[in-house]
């Protein structure tokens, strides 16, 4: 067991994870991204939604799909109430960071729920603590010198509750389209940087939920490829190799909005590259075609939805996560990415 970890830290760890060590947890945290995704169904604007859809689609999911998670991602704005209704054998995150960013502010700066803390989400029921980042190397270095006191304080915040701090990065370039490929072929270097970056102690990351380091519709063989490829898969693997090799710290992959195939096919690339990756937070690999079934057919659909495909995406993803490492292995072989399976089988 790594002595990084304190008592309360390590207490909130095992409970979001397997009987491995490993996080196989769902995210439903989801709130603009879900404004969407109903506003497509519904043929409305996003912010025309009813909020109790949404409040209901998340009880539904977290009541549905946790007996097959090891944890649930949650927001306090809509999820609170979905939170109850998980299995019990499932742990809790919840997310910390109000939803998207402000556009009118260079840099998609991060912005603090109001009026909670982590000392509240501890007293709602969380286990660990969540903070979302938009990070870029392209920014300016009094953009990311903010970013960095602001992760500072919310990891210090965390440290005196005891809680274990999830710092999720996604990745962007400055002036550039998210899923284009101009940002494709700099991404591996935005998100290498990212995790070396926050891997720092004085950030007090428990574990980092990143994306991987390379742009899926661009990768050879992907099953959401286009006709134009950026990395072959060769390349891919290295890349995943390099961005692996700079974590100190215990790190997850997160599915970017990506369809379950696609996410198994990037977790499929993890394998092959055998980096030290200790699971997932999988959010709308599992569940967004749920939204549809939803609107059309209530929640006798959605139910019905869940039971058959959402527990067959969720599985899927579970599978793909036999070679995962546990949280607690060996932060200092994990940063001179050594590869290999851990023979630790139960929680510590």
């Amino acid at each position: 067991m790594n002595p990084r970890f304190t008592e309360g830290k390590k207490k909130g760890l095992k409970a979001v994870s397997d009987g491995r060590g490993v996080i196989a947890a769902l995210a439903i945290d989801q709130r603009s991204a879900m404004q969407k995704l109903f506003g497509q169904a519904l043929g409305c604007e996003p912010d025309a939604v009813p909020r109790e859809n949404i409040v209901q689609f998340k009880e539904a999911v977290s009541h549905g799909l946790t007996p097959h998670a090891s944890a649930i991602l949650l927001d306090p704005e809509y999820g609170l109430t979905a939170a109850k209704l998980r299995s019990k054998k499932a742990g809790l995150l919840l997310a910390y960071e109000q939803t998207g960013y402000d556009k009118k502010v260079p840099g998609r700066m991060p912005r603090l729920l109001d009026r909670w803390t982590v000392s509240r989400l501890v007293s709602a029921g969380a286990d660990c603590a969540k903070l979302l980042l938009y990070y870029s190397t392209t920014s300016s270095a009094e953009i990311n010198d903010n970013k960095h006191a602001f992760v500072e304080r919310v990891g210090a915040e965390c440290a005196d509750a005891d809680v274990p701090f999830f710092l999720e990065l996604v990745s962007y370039g400055e002036g550039m389209e998210d899923k284009g490929a101009e940002f494709a072929k700099i991404k591996p270097q935005v998100v290498t940087e990212g995790i070396a970056e926050f891997s720092k102690p004085q950030y007090r990351v428990d574990v980092l939920k990143v994306g991987v380091p390379v742009t899926l519709q661009f990768v050879e063989g992907s099953p959401g490829a286009g006709k134009e490829i950026v990395y072959k898969r060769t390349e891919a693997v290295r890349l995943y190799r390099e961005a692996a090799e700079n974590a100190k710290v215990p790190f997850i992959y997160l599915s970017e909005g990506v369809s379950n195939e696609t996410f198994l096919f990037a977790l499929e690339l993890a394998t092959e590259a055998g980096v030290r990756f200790s699971g997932v937070l999988c959010g709308r690999a599992t569940w967004q075609d749920g939204v549809a079934a939803f609107v059309k057919g209530g929640m006798s659909g959605l139910e019905d939805w869940l039971g058959r495909d959402g527990v067959a995406n969720i599985e899927n993803v579970n599978r793909a996560l036999e070679a995962a490492q546990p949280w607690f292995s060996d932060v200092d072989e994990r940063s001179a990415g050594k590869a290999g399976r851990s023979q630790g089988k139960g929680r510590p």
